[in-house]
């Protein structure tokens, strides 16, 4: 749709000169990798179906790799960058290399989880890699503080890939699992490898995609009532839900009395129900506990 040149977006050099202007090098701490492959950002931006009427909010744009290949295919791209130093150079690196996309670029200056709005029009879209320390939370945020994102892709750890992908059953299967379950139909979306980072991390990558559900779960219960079951079944794994779900019902047999309200066998674990059943569950808490 763009007239704009391969050249555009950066390359490993472009990233290390960059980097090297600024005086930038990542952090452990903020769990900074950056991808220095062309090809990898425009597999993710194909694999995310981003649309040319699309608003993609993308968070931790660091050097603007994924950025640039997001303003060749969306209508706009909002990015969130807590760095001082990233978020001040990121619009210059636009301006410079996509000056015909320009207008179409905002930057919020910010911590992903204290954004509760952004500029212009709702975002349709969630595309980013994001920082390994806190993928989950500023995932679980953005998909609950802005109920426009239909569509989202995430390149996050292989691990955490997996655990947000389980299905009920599954050795990994927990509270991010149930959680972006919530939201969105989960599912991993292709995985990647560590030579497109700088610099490389030790471990590898995978991208989830996230389609939000066009109808939210059945329930009379809160989210946050849901969440609040999900939290204490998993809080002691290898419990049954009966003794998992006491200190939540507040006895042990008030909780297997809402177990058996909710058609769950007490002597389940949690890591056997979907979010249906967690929703079910906290329908049927004890009115004394409520």
């Amino acid at each position: 749709m763009s007239s704009t040149e391969p050249d555009a977006l950066l390359g490993p050099a472009d990233i290390r000169d960059l980097a090297a202007k600024l005086g930038v090098r990542p952090t452990k701490q903020r769990g900074q990798n950056f991808v220095i492959d062309a090809n990898t950002v425009r597999r993710i931006v194909r694999t995310a179906e981003v649309r040319p009427d699309d608003t993609v909010v993308e968070v931790g744009p660091g050097l603007g790799s994924l950025t640039l290949a997001l303003l060749e295919a969306a209508d706009r791209v909002v990015a969130v960058e807590i760095d001082d130093v990233l978020a001040a150079a990121l619009p210059a690196t636009v301006q410079a290399r996509m000056p015909e996309r320009a207008d179409r670029f905002a930057l919020v200056h910010s911590d992903a989880m204290l954004v509760t709005e952004l500029p212009g029009p709702a975002p349709t879209a969630l595309v980013a890699n994001l920082p390994y320390n806190v993928a989950v939370p500023v995932l679980l945020t953005m998909l609950e503080r802005f109920p426009s994102i239909e569509r989202t892709l995430v390149m996050v750890q292989a691990e955490v890939a997996d655990r947000l992908a389980a299905r009920p059953g599954n050795k990994v299967y927990g509270v991010p699992s149930v959680k972006a379950n919530w939201y969105a139909d989960v599912k991993r979306a292709g995985s990647i490898g560590r030579t497109v980072f700088w610099p490389a991390p030790n471990v590898d990558s995978g991208l989830v995609s996230l389609v939000r559900r066009t109808e939210p779960i059945a329930t009379t219960a809160s989210r946050a009532e849901v969440f609040a079951v999900v939290d204490a079944a998993f809080a002691q794994r290898r419990k049954t839900l009966r003794a998992a779900l006491s200190g939540w019902a507040g006895s042990a047999p008030a909780a297997e009395a809402a177990l058996v309200a909710a058609g769950i066998s007490p002597q389940a674990r949690g890591e056997a129900l979907t979010v249906e059943e967690f929703a079910a569950i906290a329908e049927h808490k004890p009115e004394e506990s409520a």
